[in-house]
């Protein structure tokens, strides 16, 4: 087993120690717990389908796309 540190914010530390204690093991064996879990779960497929069919550099580059936008 290999120690790592971490910084906790006080109200997550509380949570961890809280939800160790009403499953009565440590902090850190809550922390391993969860995170072989988190792990553990298959990751998200990336989409296949593009979501936005429209110019690469729109998102640098929106006035000049709004000011070639049709006006109804």
């Amino acid at each position: 087993m290999k120690k790592t540190s971490i910084y906790l914010e006080d109200q997550l530390d509380e949570a961890l120690a809280l939800r160790a204690a009403e499953e009565g093991i440590t902090k850190a064996e809550f922390i391993r717990r969860t995170l072989t879990g988190a792990v553990g779960r298959p990751t998200r497929p990336r989409p296949t389908v593009a979501v936005f069919d429209g110019p690469g550099d729109l998102a640098r580059n929106a006035d000049r796309y709004l000011g070639e936008a049709p006006t109804r």
